[in-house]
């Protein structure tokens, strides 16, 4: 097999050698607090890396869209938690269509919501277990109060094939601690069982001990890591797995190089950034610009600057959406290529 630098680029690669390890450091944190691992898959969405994280001890996994979770049913896992509204005829007879394939959990955050699933669920003739998304701040989808939360839960309770599967919400913190605390005790004083309490993200994740309540975490970043999740504290640079490998194509200037790696192989996400990536060879340099096809790359603070011809390796911003721009990713151990690993899931948004 090849070397990492025989590579035509601009490439995407993976350590496996630094997944396995993430996958494990995390599994070992949780096992360790009695908190299950059901970790989000959309940051690989490679059913290799799934079957990885069962392997080591996760309960199941979670998927964003019914075609993420189609794929990964495909390839055998069988425990998915799909965090979604689902709405509209066709993705409802998908849904219950998977459903009689795996053991399937879902998300509502209104009745409107709970009574098309169960309405669903009847015509299928088989139950469906929902969860309830609780907003805690993030200010994206969920109920708005505890109070909320344990009516929707006897709402759900209440109708036909649906059973309550507890409540979630995405991302822990402090402000999620003190709504699960207030839902619990509400439930508690309604007789209503929560099952599950489930909390998610990467950058809290060696925190997820702190939520009160939490029974299982749902991270995803965490499996590659990336600069948003460095800069947090949750990973060092050693623990990103992904790299976008790209070659110098042109110095027009003293102080600008050109790399063969633009927005379609790094993406425009900034995430609070300045730039869009950290160049490894090169710290002192700036990916200020990307172009659909170019990178344009501020040398001028560099001691030594990469000449044309030169590799140069980045671990991006955000690695979830370097994801979905690839059809496949190479697999390394160290400098050694393994293989590639097609992104089966890619593009899945519906």
């Amino acid at each position: 097999m090849p070397r990492v630098e025989e590579l035509d680029t601009p490439v995407v690669t993976i350590d496996l050698n630094v997944v396995e390890d993430n996958i494990a450091r995390l599994q070992n944190y949780l096992d360790g607090h009695g908190i299950k691992n059901r970790p989000h898959i959309k940051t690989h969405k490679i059913p290799a890396i799934a079957h990885l994280q069962v392997a080591a001890g996760a309960v199941g996994i979670t998927c964003q869209k019914i075609g993420e979770a189609e794929v990964m049913a495909d390839a055998g896992i069988r425990d998915i938690l799909l965090p979604y509204n689902i709405l509209g005829p066709a993705k409802l007879e998908r849904l219950m269509a998977l459903a009689r394939r795996v053991k399937l959990s879902v998300t509502a955050d209104s009745e409107m919501v709970a009574r098309g699933l169960s309405a669903a669920a009847r015509r299928a003739g088989q139950d469906l277990t929902v969860l309830v998304e609780c907003d805690t701040g993030f200010n994206r989808v969920g109920v708005q109060s505890p109070e909320a939360a344990r009516d929707l839960a006897r709402q759900i309770a209440g109708l036909p094939r649906l059973r309550f599967g507890g409540v979630m919400t995405y991302p822990n913190s402090e402000a999620a601690g003190k709504f699960f605390s207030r839902c619990l005790e509400l439930f508690r004083e309604a007789g209503i069982p929560v099952p599950e309490v489930s909390g998610g993200g990467t950058p809290v994740m060696w925190q997820a001990h702190t939520v009160p309540g939490l029974t299982e975490h749902r991270a995803g970043t965490y499996v590659y890591n990336d600069r948003a999740i460095v800069r947090s504290g949750a990973a060092t640079w050693e623990q990103c797995a992904m790299r976008i490998w790209a070659t110098v194509v042109s110095r027009p200037t003293p102080g600008r190089a050109i790399l063969d790696a633009g927005s379609k192989s790094l993406t425009s996400d900034l995430l609070g950034f300045e730039d869009y990536g950290h160049v490894v060879e090169y710290p002192k340099a700036r990916l200020h610009a990307l172009s659909e096809e170019h990178g344009h790359l501020d040398v001028s603070e560099c001691e030594k600057r990469p000449e044309v011809g030169e590799q140069v390796s980045i671990v991006p911003n955000h690695t979830c959406v370097v994801s979905n721009l690839c059809d496949t990713l190479v697999v390394v151990r160290g400098d050694r290529v393994e293989g590639e690993w097609p992104v089966a899931a890619r593009g899945k948004v519906r």
